[in-house]
């Protein structure tokens, strides 16, 4: 059985990471903390990676059946899977042959096919004949954005000690797996909700893989991030938690925040956190959109002229944009949407109101615009 490690409340929602080839579980690290707050999170390593023993692997498949192997052992009936690399290769593999148990998906600087089979061979034969040694100079530069000097320290130094560490077998079987996989012409049969993320500076899988897998897959999401390369969780840890977390779906909120605000928006807001704003996105998806939004008390259309008088009366002219459109998905006619700005003009003030007549205005000539 693959080694793994157990993080999180016992109660939480399942949710399995899959590390890259050549790391171990601890390439997880930077995403633990807010992953652990309301996750059972389950973290493998490869054979003969990190803990675990080598073994005979000759496809994705075969590694997909081990990681089931773990998750029944663990009693995860349905989980959530995020993989990096190979790592969300195999999630992919589970989400096609294993539907039902597949409840969401993330890739993380993954593909549908890892380039050309030979190249895979050769690699292995390499390591097979010399160690792993002769491959960490250039994974360096593969997994990290940036000279070297800048290497995120000290868990890249650590995640470049596992792939010194690895057992050349076990690594060269899963280069001979990767070698054997191609789901270009599987994508559509994927139905779990998938996120998919992009290193803009990933040489190993460049941004239009990523665009490959978010066009064949039905209604993915795909957010790319700037300032990262084939580890992306490492190169820009914040991003990419804000992105996970917005995508699984315990998250209280988000669903709401989604429907509300619509996904572009919301994905928008994702790709532009940063270590210092992160806190305050997981707050207002919790606190205004968890518990707030989703009370009973009132229907979202009464939420939502509520919101536009509230935002009319402080002057809060671009959250009120947000708002008039947020008003539309919400249900509300555009006429009765200027009722709302009436009835603020007595309570609120002419000049407010004049200035959110604008505001709505002009997102309802975008509107119109879109829909023509």
């Amino acid at each position: 059985m693959l080694q793994h490690r157990l993080d999180g409340p016992e109660n939480g929602e399942p949710l399995i990471l899959g590390p890259s080839v050549g790391t171990s579980l601890r390439v997880w690290e930077p995403q633990m903390d807010a992953l652990a707050r309301t996750f059972r999170v389950l973290r493998f390593d490869l054979p003969g990676h990190g803990g675990s023993p080598a073994a005979a692997v000759s496809s994705i498949d075969d590694l997909a059946r081990m990681v089931l192997e773990v998750a029944d052992a663990r009693g995860f009936g349905g989980f959530h899977y995020a993989g990096i690399s190979i790592g969300g290769a195999i999630g992919a593999t589970l989400a096609l042959g294993h539907p039902g148990r597949v409840r969401s998906l993330a890739m993380v600087c993954s593909s549908a096919r890892f380039g050309e089979p030979q190249a895979w061979r050769d690699r292995a034969g390499l390591v097979r004949a010399e160690g792993t040694g002769p491959l960490l100079e250039a994974t360096a530069k593969r997994w990290f954005a940036g000279a070297p000097a800048d290497l995120p320290a000290p868990l890249a130094q650590a995640l470049l000690g596992d792939l010194a560490a690895a057992d050349p077998e076990g690594y060269a079987a899963c280069c001979d797996a990767l070698s054997a996989y191609d789901l270009r012409d599987s994508l559509a049969a994927i139905k779990a909700p998938t996120l998919i993320l992009a290193g803009r500076d990933d040489p190993a899988t460049p941004p239009e893989h990523a665009r490959q897998l978010a066009d064949g897959i039905a209604g993915a999401t795909l957010v790319e991030l700037a300032g990262a390369a084939h580890l992306a969780n490492v190169d820009q840890p914040a991003r990419v938690t804000a992105a996970l977390l917005a995508h699984l779906p315990a998250v209280p909120g988000m669903r709401v925040r989604r429907e509300v605000l619509g996904d572009a928006h919301v994905d928008r807001a994702i790709a532009r956190t940063t270590p210092f704003t992160r806190d305050f996105q997981d707050f207002i998806t919790r606190y205004a959109w968890g518990e707030i939004w989703t009370r009973p008390g009132m229907d979202r259309r009464t939420r939502s002229c509520v919101t536009l008088t509230a935002l009319v009366a402080h002057g809060h002219l671009e959250e009120l944009a947000m708002h008039v459109r947020a008003a539309l998905r919400n249900g509300l006619t555009p006429d009765e949407i200027g009722e709302v700005l009436l009835q603020s003009a007595v309570y609120c003030g002419v000049p407010a109101a004049n200035a959110a007549f604008a505001v709505a205005q002009r997102v309802l000539d975008e509107a119109d615009a879109g829909g023509a």
